[in-house]
């Protein structure tokens, strides 16, 4: 029988993001637009 290798998981910590980067995410996806042009795909950034 193979020997299985694996170890404990260790304790996660909980990685939690600062406001300035959910804002910074928020107004990137704002701000992108995908346009579809027959079966090509542009994707625009309108700052």
């Amino acid at each position: 029988m193979a020997k299985l290798y694996t170890k404990e998981k260790l304790a996660t910590t909980k990685m939690l993001p600062s406001k300035n980067t959910v804002s910074l995410i928020l107004q990137y996806s704002k701000a992108l637009k995908i346009v579809k042009y027959g079966t090509i795909n542009f994707k625009v950034i309108a700052n």
